[in-house]
């Protein structure tokens, strides 16, 4: 959304969405008898609305289901799309360990049945989203294969207007917890040694189920929460501790220089304070001065 530049940086180019791991299950049932991913993506949902005109895209990086049913993705395709088309943001589908490609691919990208990767490119005005498949059929450890890094390479041969986005489950970035290692992303060096050097701005991932952010390759690489549940990293590194609390989605602002990654709360929660429309337009009008004087300045506590 254009604004007047009130700072140093001018509104970001495009921003994206970023949700990860919804696990949905068939019928809407609660993962683990416990956890409502319905309830869960409906407050998202509500949550995101309030950006109608900001979003470029809505990205899911896998396990948007948690059995691979065909009930769930059509449960979350039709939840989604909605909210695609009101905030006028193009919606683009990763594969995760927990998805099957056959119903992901007829259900979610309207293609046949495939037995390959489901890797894709998609432009959003000139920034190239290019998603990849790191599932291994029958396992939850990740892989990108030789024919997926050789696909890669050539669509990176040639740079995009805005740069590249590279989205997948396994997102390839160190974790505190021991066990993840076993189900992380193999091959990361012959991954590195294709987008290094390249035009590629920034990864994301999802698959930790806790919000994140590292580099690899020189590359920024942002891994969004879950919106199933969460991993409780105050626990013992030596346990896998998920917990129905700590949801999240991520707000990726791509600007003309740089990329900025932002966690956005899941829930409803008591609001503090609030500097509402009618603020900032009239702070758009004053000078630089005026909005220091009208909003930096520190006003004089009078105690009685």
């Amino acid at each position: 959304m254009d604004h007047p530049r009130l700072g140093r940086y001018p509104a970001a180019r495009h921003v994206i969405a970023h949700l990860s791991d919804t696990h949905f299950l068939a019928g809407g049932a609660p993962l683990g008898g416990r956890a409502d991913t319905v309830a869960h993506l409906d407050r998202a949902i509500e949550q995101l609305q309030r950006l109608a005109g900001s979003l470029a895209a809505i990205l899911v990086s896998g396990d948007v289901a948690d059995l691979g049913e065909p009930d769930a993705y059509r449960r979350i395709r039709d939840a989604l799309e909605p909210l695609a088309e009101e905030t006028g943001a193009q919606l683009i589908w990763v594969m995760g360990n927990h998805d099957e490609r056959g119903p992901f691919s007829e259900i979610l990208l309207g293609e046949p049945d495939r037995d390959e990767p489901v890797n894709r490119v998609i432009d959003l005005d000139g920034l190239r989203i290019v998603t990849l498949d790191s599932s291994v059929p029958g396992y939850h450890h990740g892989v990108l294969e030789p024919s997926t890094l050789a696909w890669l390479d050539e669509v990176l041969a040639e740079p995009a207007r805005q740069g590249t986005v590279i989205a997948l489950h396994h997102a390839p970035i160190a974790t505190p917890l021991a066990l993840m290692d076993v189900l992380e992303l193999r091959g990361q060096d012959e991954f590195a040694e294709v987008i290094r050097d390249r035009d590629v701005r920034a990864i994301l991932g999802g698959h930790l189920h806790y919000p994140t952010q590292g580099e690899f390759a020189g590359i920024p690489v942002f891994v969004a929460g879950s919106l199933a549940y969460t991993m409780d990293l105050s626990a013992s590194p030596r346990e896998l501790v998920g917990i129905d609390g700590g949801h999240s989605v991520s707000l990726v602002h791509f600007f003309e220089e740089g990329v900025v990654n932002a966690v956005v709360p899941v829930g409803a929660f008591p609001e503090i304070t609030s500097f509402g429309e009618q603020f900032l337009r009239e702070i758009e009008i004053l000078d630089d001065a005026g909005r220091l004087e009208r909003f930096s300045r520190k006003r004089e506590w009078i105690s009685g």
